[in-house]
């Protein structure tokens, strides 16, 4: 079993690591590092040795898998600049769904000054008078700028219908505004490119993403009241999954799936549909850029998957 999520998840890498190395250092003498680490070394037998050589490999090749598309992501954006054209990122999607570390990876090398990341934490008294798309349009990208939303407008068609946090009436004008607003106010004629990402994880997997944040001290701050409860609730995400698939998924304005329980998958994916949202000169032709059909999946396929589910078990799975 650990052997599986050590080739799903980097974070089960670091713990794997982590509990090997625990396991023996109770007694070890507290040396300078290069020293302690000689000493930990020489308690570990064969096999653990061998699980952390392969831990810190796996770990190592899939940083190593990344950079060719991460170098592909500095050109694009080099063009975007030449050309003057504005790209609009929204990552939404389930609490753990792996948004930020995905986002994180996609920027890690891009060019500071040509990007933004948005997280808009709640609405303060006078923007919950405005309109709900006002805050997010203040924040978008200025000619040859990418701006990435860590959770975008879409919000209002699923956490805080869910949550409370807007009335029955607030989230059905959206849905029936959302699609016009993305027209007239992003696409632009052409000149701003909006990618719409949708960060689907199974159940099973929040759950143990969940689990770790608790017992992290460095991640417990990530637990959001969304968050504890968001496993009992599952159902009632889902079903506005599948509205806001019914309702925004257009061709213009289409939504991509990210399967994204398999994190490195997940990121690499993403990377890919991005690149390929953009015609930019020089894009390398050796590079695989074709898309795992069974990590991204298009919003109308997700569509038709959710309500075989539902047909087959009574409720949507994803």
């Amino acid at each position: 079993m650990r052997k599986t999520k050590l080739i799903q998840d980097e974070a089960g890498i670091t713990s794997l690591i982590r509990d090997v190395v625990k396991a023996h250092e109770s007694g070890a003498v507290k040396k300078a590092p290069a020293e302690h680490i000689k000493e930990i070394s020489r308690r570990l037998d064969q096999r653990e040795k061998e699980q952390i050589t392969n831990a810190a490999l796996l770990k190592y090749y899939n940083q190593e898998e990344l950079k060719p598309y991460q170098a592909e992501l500095i050109k694009m954006q080099n063009h975007l600049e030449r050309h003057g054209k504005k790209m609009i990122i929204l990552f939404d999607g389930r609490d753990a769904s792996g948004k930020g570390g995905t986002i994180r990876r996609v920027t890690r090398y891009m060019n500071e000054k040509r990007y933004r990341v948005v997280a808009l934490g709640k609405p303060n008294e006078i923007q919950k008078t405005e309109l709900h798309m006002k805050r997010y349009i203040e924040q978008f990208p200025h000619a040859g700028e990418v701006v990435l939303f860590d959770r975008s407008w879409y919000n209002r068609a699923m956490v805080e219908p869910v949550m409370g946090f807007c009335s029955k009436e607030q989230y059905h004008r959206f849905l029936r505004k959302v699609t016009s607003y993305e027209e007239n106010f992003i696409l632009d004629a052409g000149r701003t490119i909006l990618l719409k990402l949708y960060f689907s994880v199974s159940k099973e997997e929040q759950a143990r993403r969940f689990e770790r944040r608790r017992n992290d001290p460095l991640r417990q701050w990530k637990l959001s009241e969304v968050d504890l409860q968001a496993q009992e609730l599952w159902d009632e995400f889902t079903e506005k999954k599948k509205i806001l698939l019914q309702r925004t998924h257009t061709r213009k304005s289409p939504w991509w799936v990210i399967r994204s329980d398999d994190k490195h998958q997940a990121r690499k994916e993403t990377m890919k549909l991005i690149l390929s949202s953009v015609k930019y000169v020089g894009r390398s032709r050796s590079l695989n850029f074709k898309r795992n059909s069974k990590v991204v999946i298009p919003g109308h396929r997700e569509l038709k998957i959710m309500r075989t589910q539902e047909q087959v078990y009574g409720t949507p799975l994803l």
